[in-house]
Protein backbone atom coordinates (compact mmCIF):
# COMPACT_ATOMS: atom_id res chain seq x y z
CA UNK A 1 0.00 0.00 0.00
CA UNK A 2 1.35 3.60 -1.02
CA UNK A 3 1.40 6.84 1.01
CA UNK A 4 -1.53 8.46 1.15
CA UNK A 5 0.26 11.22 0.68
CA UNK A 6 1.71 10.29 -2.99
CA UNK A 7 -0.47 11.24 -6.44
CA UNK A 8 -0.59 9.38 -9.52
CA UNK A 9 -2.38 12.98 -10.78
CA UNK A 10 0.68 15.28 -9.79
CA UNK A 11 2.63 17.81 -12.32
CA UNK A 12 0.90 18.75 -15.58
CA UNK A 13 -0.75 15.11 -16.42
CA UNK A 14 -3.03 16.67 -19.24
CA UNK A 15 0.03 17.01 -21.70
CA UNK A 16 0.09 13.37 -22.14
CA UNK A 17 -3.39 14.65 -24.54
CA UNK A 18 -2.02 15.83 -27.91
CA UNK A 19 -4.27 18.36 -28.36
CA UNK A 20 -3.23 19.63 -24.60
CA UNK A 21 0.41 19.77 -25.02
CA UNK A 22 0.14 23.07 -25.35
CA UNK A 23 -2.43 23.79 -22.44
CA UNK A 24 -0.84 25.71 -19.50
CA UNK A 25 -1.71 24.90 -15.60
CA UNK A 26 -3.68 28.56 -15.89
CA UNK A 27 -5.95 27.68 -18.45
CA UNK A 28 -6.58 24.01 -17.75
CA UNK A 29 -7.25 24.71 -13.73
CA UNK A 30 -9.96 27.31 -15.07
CA UNK A 31 -13.51 25.92 -14.10
CA UNK A 32 -14.75 27.43 -17.39
CA UNK A 33 -12.27 26.07 -19.83
CA UNK A 34 -13.34 22.72 -18.65
CA UNK A 35 -16.55 22.97 -19.13
CA UNK A 36 -15.73 24.63 -22.61
CA UNK A 37 -13.79 21.62 -23.82
CA UNK A 38 -15.90 19.20 -22.14
CA UNK A 39 -16.34 16.11 -24.49
CA UNK A 40 -19.95 15.04 -25.74
CA UNK A 41 -19.96 12.77 -27.62
CA UNK A 42 -17.42 10.70 -29.93
CA UNK A 43 -17.09 13.69 -32.26
CA UNK A 44 -15.46 15.35 -29.75
CA UNK A 45 -13.57 12.81 -28.26
CA UNK A 46 -11.91 11.32 -31.45
CA UNK A 47 -9.48 14.37 -32.18
CA UNK A 48 -8.47 13.65 -28.57
CA UNK A 49 -7.24 10.53 -28.16
CA UNK A 50 -7.11 9.14 -31.93
CA UNK A 51 -3.33 9.13 -31.79
CA UNK A 52 -3.62 7.69 -28.87
CA UNK A 53 -6.19 4.30 -29.22
CA UNK A 54 -7.02 2.21 -32.39
CA UNK A 55 -9.81 2.58 -34.99
CA UNK A 56 -11.64 -0.59 -33.22
CA UNK A 57 -11.67 1.11 -29.87
CA UNK A 58 -13.54 4.58 -31.33
CA UNK A 59 -15.97 2.32 -33.15
CA UNK A 60 -16.94 0.53 -29.83
CA UNK A 61 -17.11 3.66 -27.79
CA UNK A 62 -19.73 4.95 -30.37
CA UNK A 63 -21.73 1.41 -30.70
CA UNK A 64 -22.04 1.89 -26.93
CA UNK A 65 -22.92 5.45 -27.16
CA UNK A 66 -25.81 4.32 -28.98
CA UNK A 67 -26.95 1.91 -27.00
CA UNK A 68 -26.31 3.50 -23.49
CA UNK A 69 -29.12 4.92 -20.88
CA UNK A 70 -26.92 7.92 -20.04
CA UNK A 71 -25.52 10.72 -22.85
CA UNK A 72 -21.99 11.36 -22.07
CA UNK A 73 -20.47 14.09 -20.86
CA UNK A 74 -16.51 13.89 -19.92
CA UNK A 75 -14.67 16.66 -18.56
CA UNK A 76 -10.74 17.26 -19.85
CA UNK A 77 -9.67 16.78 -16.56
CA UNK A 78 -11.32 12.66 -16.23
CA UNK A 79 -10.68 12.70 -20.01
CA UNK A 80 -6.69 13.46 -18.53
CA UNK A 81 -6.75 10.82 -15.90
CA UNK A 82 -7.74 8.09 -17.90
CA UNK A 83 -4.84 5.65 -19.30
CA UNK A 84 -5.42 5.69 -22.86
CA UNK A 85 -2.68 3.19 -23.12
CA UNK A 86 -5.04 1.05 -21.52
CA UNK A 87 -8.48 1.89 -21.74
CA UNK A 88 -10.95 -0.90 -22.04
CA UNK A 89 -9.22 -1.36 -18.42
CA UNK A 90 -9.02 1.65 -17.41
CA UNK A 91 -11.21 2.14 -13.94
CA UNK A 92 -11.99 5.62 -14.93
CA UNK A 93 -12.64 5.27 -18.25
CA UNK A 94 -14.98 2.12 -17.40
CA UNK A 95 -17.38 4.83 -15.01
CA UNK A 96 -17.93 7.22 -17.99
CA UNK A 97 -17.38 5.98 -21.15
CA UNK A 98 -19.34 3.03 -22.60
CA UNK A 99 -17.70 0.23 -24.39
CA UNK A 100 -20.63 -2.00 -26.62
CA UNK A 101 -18.19 -5.07 -26.50
CA UNK A 102 -18.40 -4.58 -22.35
CA UNK A 103 -22.43 -4.95 -22.55
CA UNK A 104 -23.81 -7.35 -21.03
CA UNK A 105 -27.86 -8.84 -21.03
CA UNK A 106 -29.62 -7.24 -17.90
CA UNK A 107 -31.16 -9.06 -15.21
CA UNK A 108 -34.76 -9.34 -15.79
CA UNK A 109 -35.01 -7.72 -12.44
CA UNK A 110 -33.35 -4.32 -13.45
CA UNK A 111 -35.55 -1.22 -13.96
CA UNK A 112 -34.88 2.24 -14.26
CA UNK A 113 -35.74 3.87 -11.55
CA UNK A 114 -34.94 1.12 -8.87
CA UNK A 115 -35.47 3.00 -6.06
CA UNK A 116 -39.05 3.58 -6.79
CA UNK A 117 -38.19 7.74 -5.97
CA UNK A 118 -40.93 8.57 -8.08
CA UNK A 119 -43.32 6.42 -6.45
CA UNK A 120 -42.10 8.17 -3.48
CA UNK A 121 -42.44 11.42 -4.66
CA UNK A 122 -44.38 13.72 -2.08
CA UNK A 123 -43.90 16.41 -5.16
CA UNK A 124 -42.04 16.26 -8.43
CA UNK A 125 -38.36 15.97 -7.66
CA UNK A 126 -39.28 15.38 -3.69
CA UNK A 127 -38.43 11.84 -2.53
CA UNK A 128 -40.08 11.58 1.19
CA UNK A 129 -38.95 7.93 2.27
CA UNK A 130 -37.43 7.98 6.08
CA UNK A 131 -39.69 9.78 8.49
CA UNK A 132 -37.36 12.45 9.09
CA UNK A 133 -35.82 13.26 5.81
CA UNK A 134 -36.07 14.21 2.15
CA UNK A 135 -34.23 13.51 -1.09
CA UNK A 136 -34.76 17.21 -3.05
CA UNK A 137 -33.51 16.89 -6.54
CA UNK A 138 -32.63 20.47 -7.49
CA UNK A 139 -31.83 19.91 -11.01
CA UNK A 140 -31.27 17.03 -14.02
CA UNK A 141 -27.56 18.02 -15.10
CA UNK A 142 -24.33 17.38 -14.17
CA UNK A 143 -20.36 18.11 -14.98
CA UNK A 144 -20.68 14.44 -15.91
CA UNK A 145 -22.41 11.78 -16.71
CA UNK A 146 -21.59 8.07 -14.62
CA UNK A 147 -23.04 5.09 -16.88
CA UNK A 148 -24.59 3.37 -13.68
CA UNK A 149 -26.39 6.61 -12.54
CA UNK A 150 -29.20 5.63 -10.21
CA UNK A 151 -31.47 8.23 -11.98
CA UNK A 152 -30.41 8.12 -15.46
CA UNK A 153 -34.44 8.37 -16.09
CA UNK A 154 -34.21 11.95 -15.16
CA UNK A 155 -30.52 12.67 -15.13
CA UNK A 156 -28.96 13.62 -18.72
CA UNK A 157 -30.30 14.57 -22.00
CA UNK A 158 -32.27 11.82 -24.01
CA UNK A 159 -30.81 8.89 -25.31
CA UNK A 160 -31.52 6.62 -28.39
CA UNK A 161 -32.66 4.16 -25.32
CA UNK A 162 -34.20 6.59 -22.85
CA UNK A 163 -36.65 9.16 -23.09
CA UNK A 164 -35.73 11.20 -19.66
CA UNK A 165 -37.95 13.10 -17.31
CA UNK A 166 -37.19 16.20 -16.67
CA UNK A 167 -35.97 18.11 -13.16
CA UNK A 168 -35.37 21.72 -14.24
CA UNK A 169 -33.79 24.16 -11.58
CA UNK A 170 -36.74 26.48 -11.23
CA UNK A 171 -37.75 27.94 -8.86
CA UNK A 172 -41.82 27.49 -9.03
CA UNK A 173 -41.38 23.54 -8.66
CA UNK A 174 -39.23 23.92 -5.99
CA UNK A 175 -41.57 26.40 -4.17
CA UNK A 176 -43.80 23.25 -3.87
CA UNK A 177 -40.70 20.94 -2.21
CA UNK A 178 -40.15 23.64 0.32
CA UNK A 179 -44.05 24.28 1.26
CA UNK A 180 -44.20 20.19 1.47
CA UNK A 181 -40.76 20.77 3.89
CA UNK A 182 -42.72 23.43 5.94
CA UNK A 183 -45.99 21.47 6.53
CA UNK A 184 -44.36 18.00 7.88
CA UNK A 185 -42.64 19.08 11.14
CA UNK A 186 -40.79 15.65 11.54
CA UNK A 187 -38.51 16.59 8.29
CA UNK A 188 -35.17 17.56 10.02
CA UNK A 189 -32.88 16.33 6.83
CA UNK A 190 -32.77 17.77 3.62
CA UNK A 191 -30.56 16.09 0.61
CA UNK A 192 -30.12 18.78 -2.18
CA UNK A 193 -29.22 16.62 -4.72
CA UNK A 194 -30.19 16.04 -9.13
CA UNK A 195 -28.14 16.07 -10.81
CA UNK A 196 -25.84 17.82 -9.15
CA UNK A 197 -25.52 20.91 -7.16
CA UNK A 198 -22.62 22.13 -9.07
CA UNK A 199 -24.64 22.25 -12.19
CA UNK A 200 -26.51 25.25 -9.39
CA UNK A 201 -25.73 29.08 -9.77
CA UNK A 202 -24.60 30.77 -6.50
CA UNK A 203 -27.86 32.72 -6.31
CA UNK A 204 -29.94 29.08 -6.65
CA UNK A 205 -27.22 27.95 -3.78
CA UNK A 206 -28.42 30.98 -1.84
CA UNK A 207 -31.61 30.35 -2.72
CA UNK A 208 -32.15 26.68 -1.22
CA UNK A 209 -29.62 27.02 1.69
CA UNK A 210 -31.08 30.40 2.94
CA UNK A 211 -34.88 29.01 2.50
CA UNK A 212 -34.44 25.34 4.26
CA UNK A 213 -32.42 27.08 7.25
CA UNK A 214 -35.10 29.44 8.03
CA UNK A 215 -37.37 26.21 8.87
CA UNK A 216 -37.16 25.58 12.24
CA UNK A 217 -37.50 21.72 12.01
CA UNK A 218 -34.84 21.52 9.37
CA UNK A 219 -31.84 20.84 11.24
CA UNK A 220 -29.41 19.43 8.60
CA UNK A 221 -28.96 20.05 4.48
CA UNK A 222 -26.49 18.18 2.36
CA UNK A 223 -25.48 19.60 -1.21
CA UNK A 224 -24.51 16.50 -3.04
CA UNK A 225 -22.03 16.64 -6.11
CA UNK A 226 -19.92 14.83 -7.74
CA UNK A 227 -18.04 17.61 -8.70
CA UNK A 228 -15.18 17.34 -6.37
CA UNK A 229 -13.85 14.27 -8.35
CA UNK A 230 -14.92 15.36 -11.19
CA UNK A 231 -13.95 19.04 -11.75
CA UNK A 232 -11.92 19.86 -8.35
CA UNK A 233 -10.75 23.37 -10.10
CA UNK A 234 -14.31 24.90 -9.62
CA UNK A 235 -13.95 25.25 -5.93
CA UNK A 236 -10.64 26.99 -6.55
CA UNK A 237 -11.90 29.38 -9.76
CA UNK A 238 -15.54 29.73 -9.35
CA UNK A 239 -15.28 33.13 -6.56
CA UNK A 240 -19.04 33.22 -6.44
CA UNK A 241 -20.30 29.62 -6.43
CA UNK A 242 -17.87 29.17 -3.44
CA UNK A 243 -18.76 32.30 -1.94
CA UNK A 244 -22.51 31.07 -1.53
CA UNK A 245 -21.76 27.93 -0.49
CA UNK A 246 -19.51 29.01 2.50
CA UNK A 247 -22.40 31.57 3.47
CA UNK A 248 -24.52 28.81 3.43
CA UNK A 249 -22.16 27.24 6.13
CA UNK A 250 -21.93 30.01 8.28
CA UNK A 251 -25.26 30.24 8.48
CA UNK A 252 -26.00 26.91 9.45
CA UNK A 253 -23.42 27.34 11.91
CA UNK A 254 -24.82 30.52 13.26
CA UNK A 255 -28.02 28.55 13.87
CA UNK A 256 -26.72 25.53 15.25
CA UNK A 257 -27.49 23.56 12.04
CA UNK A 258 -25.41 21.03 9.94
CA UNK A 259 -24.28 22.21 6.41
CA UNK A 260 -22.58 19.72 4.76
CA UNK A 261 -21.00 18.34 1.22
CA UNK A 262 -21.72 14.68 0.02
CA UNK A 263 -19.22 14.29 -2.78
CA UNK A 264 -18.71 10.74 -4.94
CA UNK A 265 -14.73 9.15 -5.37
CA UNK A 266 -14.79 5.71 -6.57
CA UNK A 267 -11.08 4.79 -7.39
CA UNK A 268 -7.41 6.52 -6.27
CA UNK A 269 -6.99 7.61 -9.46
CA UNK A 270 -9.43 10.25 -9.33
CA UNK A 271 -7.41 12.26 -6.76
CA UNK A 272 -4.92 14.31 -7.88
CA UNK A 273 -3.01 17.55 -6.91
CA UNK A 274 -5.75 19.89 -7.62
CA UNK A 275 -8.00 17.33 -5.64
CA UNK A 276 -6.24 18.05 -2.54
CA UNK A 277 -5.80 22.10 -3.39
CA UNK A 278 -9.76 22.50 -3.44
CA UNK A 279 -10.50 19.71 -0.46
CA UNK A 280 -8.11 22.06 2.01
CA UNK A 281 -10.05 25.09 0.71
CA UNK A 282 -13.25 23.70 1.39
CA UNK A 283 -11.49 22.83 4.99
CA UNK A 284 -10.38 26.32 5.87
CA UNK A 285 -13.53 27.10 4.95
CA UNK A 286 -14.71 24.79 7.73
CA UNK A 287 -17.19 22.88 5.13
CA UNK A 288 -17.53 19.02 6.20
CA UNK A 289 -17.08 16.87 3.31
CA UNK A 290 -18.39 13.09 3.38
CA UNK A 291 -17.64 10.63 0.44
CA UNK A 292 -20.12 8.26 -1.27
CA UNK A 293 -18.58 5.29 -3.16
CA UNK A 294 -19.95 3.09 -5.26
CA UNK A 295 -18.58 -0.81 -5.45
CA UNK A 296 -18.25 -1.66 -9.06
CA UNK A 297 -16.69 -4.39 -11.49
CA UNK A 298 -13.69 -3.48 -12.62
CA UNK A 299 -13.26 0.15 -11.09
CA UNK A 300 -12.69 -0.68 -7.22
CA UNK A 301 -14.07 -4.25 -6.22
CA UNK A 302 -11.27 -5.35 -4.43
CA UNK A 303 -10.52 -4.62 -0.76
CA UNK A 304 -7.02 -3.07 -1.93
CA UNK A 305 -8.06 -0.85 -4.09
CA UNK A 306 -11.16 0.69 -1.56
CA UNK A 307 -8.67 0.42 0.99
CA UNK A 308 -6.60 2.78 -1.03
CA UNK A 309 -9.24 5.19 -1.70
CA UNK A 310 -10.63 5.58 2.05
CA UNK A 311 -6.70 6.46 2.80
CA UNK A 312 -6.53 8.90 0.40
CA UNK A 313 -10.21 10.53 1.41
CA UNK A 314 -8.95 10.36 5.09
CA UNK A 315 -5.98 12.32 4.64
CA UNK A 316 -7.52 15.00 2.97
CA UNK A 317 -10.00 15.21 5.69
CA UNK A 318 -12.57 13.68 3.71
CA UNK A 319 -14.40 10.86 5.41
CA UNK A 320 -15.39 7.77 4.10
CA UNK A 321 -19.24 7.27 4.63
CA UNK A 322 -20.93 5.17 2.74
CA UNK A 323 -19.98 2.30 0.06
CA UNK A 324 -23.07 1.35 -2.26
CA UNK A 325 -23.91 -2.38 -4.12
CA UNK A 326 -24.27 -1.08 -7.57
CA UNK A 327 -28.05 0.07 -8.08
CA UNK A 328 -30.30 -2.45 -9.65
CA UNK A 329 -30.71 0.33 -12.69
CA UNK A 330 -30.80 -0.58 -16.13
CA UNK A 331 -27.78 -0.55 -18.71
CA UNK A 332 -25.03 -1.53 -15.22
CA UNK A 333 -24.86 -5.12 -15.57
CA UNK A 334 -21.37 -5.05 -16.31
CA UNK A 335 -20.29 -3.11 -13.47
CA UNK A 336 -22.50 -4.86 -10.71
CA UNK A 337 -20.91 -7.43 -8.25
CA UNK A 338 -22.31 -10.09 -5.98
CA UNK A 339 -23.64 -9.63 -2.71
CA UNK A 340 -21.33 -12.00 -1.46
CA UNK A 341 -18.30 -10.41 -2.72
CA UNK A 342 -18.92 -7.17 -1.35
CA UNK A 343 -19.24 -9.06 2.29
CA UNK A 344 -16.06 -10.41 1.10
CA UNK A 345 -14.50 -7.10 0.64
CA UNK A 346 -16.05 -5.44 3.81
CA UNK A 347 -14.35 -7.99 5.84
CA UNK A 348 -10.96 -6.87 4.86
CA UNK A 349 -11.72 -3.58 4.68
CA UNK A 350 -12.91 -2.86 8.23
CA UNK A 351 -10.04 -2.80 10.47
CA UNK A 352 -7.24 -0.99 8.38
CA UNK A 353 -7.91 2.19 9.52
CA UNK A 354 -10.20 4.07 12.61
CA UNK A 355 -13.99 3.26 12.62
CA UNK A 356 -14.93 6.72 11.64
CA UNK A 357 -12.67 6.77 8.24
CA UNK A 358 -14.46 3.10 7.51
CA UNK A 359 -17.73 3.53 5.21
CA UNK A 360 -21.03 1.12 6.05
CA UNK A 361 -21.47 -0.98 3.08
CA UNK A 362 -24.76 -0.91 1.94
CA UNK A 363 -27.20 -1.87 -0.49
CA UNK A 364 -30.10 0.61 -1.46
CA UNK A 365 -32.90 -1.68 -1.73
CA UNK A 366 -35.06 -1.77 -5.48
CA UNK A 367 -38.60 -0.67 -4.48
CA UNK A 368 -37.54 1.96 -1.84
CA UNK A 369 -36.50 0.19 0.81
CA UNK A 370 -34.04 2.30 2.00
CA UNK A 371 -30.11 1.92 2.67
CA UNK A 372 -29.72 -1.36 4.80
CA UNK A 373 -26.56 -2.99 6.22
CA UNK A 374 -25.44 -5.82 3.53
CA UNK A 375 -25.10 -8.23 6.03
CA UNK A 376 -28.62 -7.46 7.20
CA UNK A 377 -30.19 -9.28 4.68
CA UNK A 378 -32.93 -12.08 5.95
CA UNK A 379 -31.61 -14.67 3.78
CA UNK A 380 -29.45 -15.03 0.85
CA UNK A 381 -29.59 -17.72 -2.06
CA UNK A 382 -25.97 -17.96 -3.17
CA UNK A 383 -26.64 -20.30 -6.00
CA UNK A 384 -29.37 -18.17 -7.58
CA UNK A 385 -27.87 -14.98 -6.67
CA UNK A 386 -30.84 -13.90 -4.85
CA UNK A 387 -31.27 -11.80 -1.52
CA UNK A 388 -34.38 -11.33 0.56
CA UNK A 389 -34.28 -7.53 3.35
CA UNK A 390 -36.71 -6.11 5.81
CA UNK A 391 -36.78 -2.55 6.44
CA UNK A 392 -39.46 -1.95 9.33
CA UNK A 393 -38.90 1.48 9.95
CA UNK A 394 -39.52 2.22 6.39
CA UNK A 395 -41.70 -0.11 4.70
CA UNK A 396 -43.13 -2.00 7.61
CA UNK A 397 -44.80 -5.02 5.80
CA UNK A 398 -43.08 -5.19 2.58
CA UNK A 399 -40.06 -7.06 1.23
CA UNK A 400 -36.99 -6.26 -1.53
CA UNK A 401 -35.01 -8.25 -3.27
CA UNK A 402 -31.49 -8.13 -3.97
CA UNK A 403 -30.11 -9.76 -7.35
CA UNK A 404 -26.72 -10.69 -7.92
CA UNK A 405 -25.43 -10.35 -11.69
CA UNK A 406 -26.36 -13.13 -14.05
CA UNK A 407 -22.80 -13.80 -14.45
CA UNK A 408 -21.83 -14.45 -11.16
CA UNK A 409 -24.54 -17.45 -11.44
CA UNK A 410 -24.06 -21.00 -12.86
CA UNK A 411 -25.30 -21.33 -16.32
CA UNK A 412 -27.86 -23.68 -14.92
CA UNK A 413 -29.53 -20.61 -13.07
CA UNK A 414 -28.94 -17.54 -15.24
CA UNK A 415 -31.17 -19.54 -18.13
CA UNK A 416 -33.51 -20.04 -14.94
CA UNK A 417 -34.00 -16.20 -14.38
CA UNK A 418 -34.48 -15.40 -18.10
CA UNK A 419 -37.78 -17.51 -18.29
CA UNK A 420 -40.41 -15.36 -16.24
CA UNK A 421 -42.76 -18.52 -15.41
CA UNK A 422 -39.04 -20.19 -14.10
CA UNK A 423 -37.94 -16.46 -12.54
CA UNK A 424 -41.06 -15.86 -10.58
CA UNK A 425 -41.03 -19.19 -9.04
CA UNK A 426 -37.29 -18.84 -7.72
CA UNK A 427 -38.79 -15.85 -5.88
CA UNK A 428 -41.46 -16.80 -4.49
CA UNK A 429 -39.93 -20.23 -3.40
CA UNK A 430 -37.35 -18.00 -1.76
CA UNK A 431 -39.56 -15.78 0.06
CA UNK A 432 -41.52 -18.88 1.05
CA UNK A 433 -38.83 -20.51 2.99
CA UNK A 434 -38.31 -17.17 3.98
CA UNK A 435 -41.28 -16.76 6.05
CA UNK A 436 -41.32 -20.23 6.86
CA UNK A 437 -38.20 -19.30 9.33
CA UNK A 438 -37.88 -17.81 12.73
CA UNK A 439 -38.07 -13.91 12.41
CA UNK A 440 -34.87 -13.48 14.25
CA UNK A 441 -32.90 -16.04 11.98
CA UNK A 442 -30.85 -14.91 9.17
CA UNK A 443 -29.77 -17.67 6.55
CA UNK A 444 -26.99 -18.17 4.24
CA UNK A 445 -29.33 -20.73 2.03
CA UNK A 446 -28.37 -22.65 -0.57
CA UNK A 447 -30.78 -25.48 -0.08
CA UNK A 448 -33.35 -24.36 -2.65
CA UNK A 449 -30.30 -24.16 -5.36
CA UNK A 450 -30.25 -27.99 -4.66
CA UNK A 451 -33.30 -28.79 -4.90
CA UNK A 452 -34.09 -26.47 -8.59
CA UNK A 453 -31.35 -28.48 -9.75
CA UNK A 454 -33.25 -32.06 -9.50
CA UNK A 455 -36.69 -29.87 -9.66
CA UNK A 456 -38.64 -27.97 -12.01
Amino acid sequence: MECASAYLGAGEFWRKIPAWNGVSANQFNDHLWQERNSVINLKTLAPLVSKLVSQEFLEDVQQGINAGQMAVRLTPYIISLIDWGRPETDPIRKQFLPLASEIETDHPLLVMDPMSEQVDAAAPGLTHRYRDRVLFLATDTCPVYCKYCTRSYAVGTNTKAVSKISFNPRSPRWERSFEYIETHPAIEDVVISGGDCYRLKPEQITLIGERLLQIPHIRRIRFATKGLAVLPMKILTDVAWLKALSRINELGRERYKTVAVHTHFNHKNEITSITEAALNRLFELGIVVRNQSVILSGVNNSAEAIIDLNYRLSYLNVRPYYQFMCDMVQGTENLRTSLQEAVEIEKLVRGTTSGYNTPLFVVDLAGGGGKRDIHSYEIYDRDIGLSIFKAPNVKKDSYFFYCDPLRSIEPYFRNMWLDSRKRQYMMSSLLREFKGVASNQRLHYSVLGNLMRNGI
